[in-house]
């Protein structure tokens, strides 16, 4: 949960960020530091989680497997061997390369 004095912080900034490029009635000030304060303290109660990004390939994977190479759904590059790759690159070992993106266990590695 956040804190108040975090909430009273992030608000802070929020307000004077808006106030230096807006132009803000002095008499609309209060309400509007009130609005952002509970839209803030509401998203930090709600417990809402940041949306996860749908993982998109960077081939399809049926066409990721031909018998002259392999290529990355990583970043889409072509490998006789995938494993180094991954490895030095994304830190994933094959077994977490198959899982991240809903492989197979006999998936190849290498063409």
């Amino acid at each position: 949960m956040v804190e108040k004095d975090e909430l009273v912080e992030l608000t802070a900034d929020i307000v004077s960020a808006y106030v230096s490029n807006n132009t803000v009635v002095a008499t609309d000030l209060p309400v509007l530091i009130c609005n952002v304060f509970d839209a803030l303290k509401k998203a930090a109660s709600s417990g809402a989680q940041p949306a996860k990004e749908e993982l998109r390939p960077a081939v399809p994977i049926k066409k990721s497997v031909t018998s002259e190479y392999i290529i990355c759904l990583e970043d889409g590059k072509k490998f006789k061997s995938l494993k180094r790759h991954l490895r030095t690159h994304y830190d994933l070992s094959p077994e977490e390369y198959r899982e991240k993106w809903g492989l197979p266990h006999d998936y190849p590695m290498v063409a």
